[in-house]
C-alpha cells in the first residue's frame, strides 16, 4: 500500500509538470525526511526559488515521507525516483545506515547524488557527490556555550534528539557532549556526561522524538514533572516549538525558572515561529541553520554539474546563526 502511494505521488507531480507547460531540461528531486515540517518548507522554498531563477532549466521534485514518516518510507521513495530516471537527487538522510542501498543504487545509475540537512554514515560518503548544509558538530557546542553561559558550573542536563539513527542529530549531540565535558570524544553521539566539568546527564536522556513534534512536548511534559529541579534541557533539533500552542502550554508552567536562568532551555534551529517563542521567554537561546539556502545550492549544485561544471566543494557549510533574547532582531544572516 504505502509502495502504490509513494508511485502514486510521482506520477502526480510528473503529469504536473506536463500539464503546467513546462519543458524542463532536468528534473531534480528534494527529499526531506518528513512533509508538513517549518524546517524543511524553508528547504523547499529555496528549492523552488532556484526553479524559478532556471528558466526552465529544471524542475524542482519536492517530495519524501509523510509527517512522521522514517527511513523505511525515505528509502522506498528515493528507489522510485531512481527507477523514474530523474536527473538528480538531493536527500537529508533519516536513517544514514538504511540510506546506504538507495545510495548505491542511485550511483550505479549514474544519477548525481546530494546530501543536505544530514549527511551518510562516514563509510558511506563515497556514494554521494557531495554534503550540504550545516556543521552539525557547531550546533552542538554552540547549544553548549549558550548553556554553558547560563550555568557556568554545570548541572543536570537532558538531551532531546530526533531519531537514533539520524548522523545530524547524533552529531549535534557529540557537540554537546564534547563541549560541556571539554574534551572531544572519539565518535557521535559522543561520550555521555557523568560529571565531567560538573555536567551530568539525567537517568533516561537523551529522549528521541523520531521527529514526532507531539511526542516531543509529551516528553518535555513528563520529564520535567518527573524532575523539576533539572538545570537544562536542550532539544537537538526544534521538535517541540513547530506546534506553537502546544508547547507554550508545556513550557509556560516553567517560565519562571527559564527567567531566572534556573532552568538553561536552549533550542536548535531559529524559524520566526522559533524566534517569536524566545522573545516570549520560552527559551534562553536558538542555534539556527539556514535551510532555505540547502534547497537552493543543492538544486544549483546539481544542475552545474549536469551542465559539466565542478561539482561542489564537499562539505559545503551554510552557516549558522546564534540567538539569544537580547540579539532576537539582530540575529538572524540575512
Amino acid at each position: 500500500m504505502k509502495k502504490l502511494l509513494i508511485s502514486t505521488i510521482l506520477a502526480v507531480g510528473a503529469l504536473t509538470v506536463a500539464a503546467s507547460g513546462a519543458q524542463a531540461k532536468y528534473v531534480f528531486a528534494l527529499v526531506p525526511k518528513n512533509m508538513n515540517n517549518p524546517f524543511f518548507d524553508q528547504a523547499r522554498d529555496g528549492c523552488k526559488k532556484a526553479e524559478a531563477e532556471s528558466n526552465g532549466a529544471f524542475e524542482c521534485m519536492y517530495i519524501g515521507p509523510g509527517e512522521h514518516g522514517g527511513g523505511d518510507e525515505q528509502v522506498a521513495i528515493m528507489q522510485d525516483l531512481i527507477a523514474k530516471k530523474v536527473d538528480g537527487i538531493a536527500v537529508s538522510p533519516s536513517n544514514a545506515a538504511a540510506m546506504t542501498v538507495a545510495a548505491q543504487a542511485a550511483k550505479e545509475a549514474g544519477i548525481p547524488l546530494l546530501t543536505w540537512d544530514s549527511d551518510l554514515l562516514p563509510e558511506n560518503k563515497d556514494l554521494r557527490v557531495a554534503y550540504i548544509g550545516t556543521h552539525n558538530y557547531e550546533i552542538g557546542t554552540n547549544l553548549a556555550k549558550l548553556v554553558k553561559a547560563i550555568k557556568p558550573n554545570g548541572g543536570t542536563i537532558c538531551i532531546q534528539s530526533g531519531g537514533a539513527a539520524a548522523a545530524n542529530h547524533n552529531e549535534r549531540m557529540q557537540g554537546i557532549r564534547d563541549e560541556l565535558a571539554g574534551k572531544a570524544s572519539a565518535a557521535s553521539p559522543g561520550d555521555r556526561l557523568t560529571g565531567q566539568n560538573g555536567w551530568t546527564e539525567a537517568e533516561g536522556c537523551p529522549h528521541y522524538t523520531d521527529d514526532d513534534f507531539p511526542k516531543s512536548v509529551q516528553q518535555f511534559e513528563d520529564f520535567m514533572a518527573a524532575n523539576p529541579k533539572l538545570d537544562a534541557f536542550v532539544p537537538t533539533g526544534g521538535f517541540p516549538q513547530f506546534i506553537p500552542d502546544a508547547n507554550r502550554a508545556a513550557v509556560g508552567k516553567y517560565k519562571e525558572q527559564i527567567a531566572s536562568k534556573a532552568l538553561a532551555l536552549v533550542v536548535a534551529d531559529t524559524l520566526p515561529v522559533q524566534i517569536d517563542q524566545m522573545k516570549e521567554g520560552l527559551s534562553l537561546g536558538q542555534v539556527g541553520q539556514r535551510p532555505f539556502e540547502m534547497g537552493y545550492k543543492t538544486m544549483m549544485a546539481l544542475r552545474d554539474m549536469k551542465d559539466g561544471k565542478a561539482p561542489p566543494a564537499d562539505p559545503t557549510y551554510t552557516g549558522l546563526d546564534v540567538c539569544t533574547p537580547e540579539t532576537a532582531d539582530t540575529c538572524i544572516a540575512k
